[in-house]
């Protein structure tokens, strides 16, 4: 078995804002996170997929994963406000986990229609918003 990961680069901004909590609450729990202007990040994505080599020595295509990725993450994502332009952050506080989980789930959606059959299989999305901050999301 084999593990390919890509990586990908994606600016984008957010706010940490909980909306059933006051501005006080908000202010201590997510901190200058809570910036009423938001703020950018330059997020480093990584993609990782396992399966066995197939007849050309591969474990899967790095180009349908690009265009995949292009498709379902960083055209959608990129250089966007997470809060006000992605319709899934209107009823979810965009925090790191909370976006990895999103394109993990969107990547999962169009897995087959790009890799159909067992392999190769989505293993996990690591998404890095600082040098200090890395999340992994490998199942929802």
């Amino acid at each position: 078995m084999i593990r390919v990961t890509r990586v990908y680069r994606l600016a984008a901004s957010h706010r940490l804002h909980a909306p059933q909590l006051g501005e006080e609450e908000n202010r201590a729990l997510y901190g200058k996170c809570n910036n009423p202007f938001g703020h950018g990040h330059n997020y480093r994505l990584e993609i990782s997929a396992r399966g066995p080599l197939d007849d050309s020595g591969r474990a899967l295509d790095p180009a349908a994963l690009d265009r995949l990725v292009e498709e379902t993450v960083l055209r959608p994502f990129g250089h966007r406000n997470l809060n006000s332009e992605v319709a899934r952050f209107a009823q979810e506080v965009p925090t790191t986990e909370n976006f990895g989980r999103e394109i993990y789930r969107r990547l999962k959606d169009r897995w087959a229609s790009v890799f159909p059959g067992p392999w190769p299989a989505l293993e996990k999305v690591r998404i890095a918003e600082t040098e200090r901050n890395i999340f992994e999301v490998a199942e929802i």
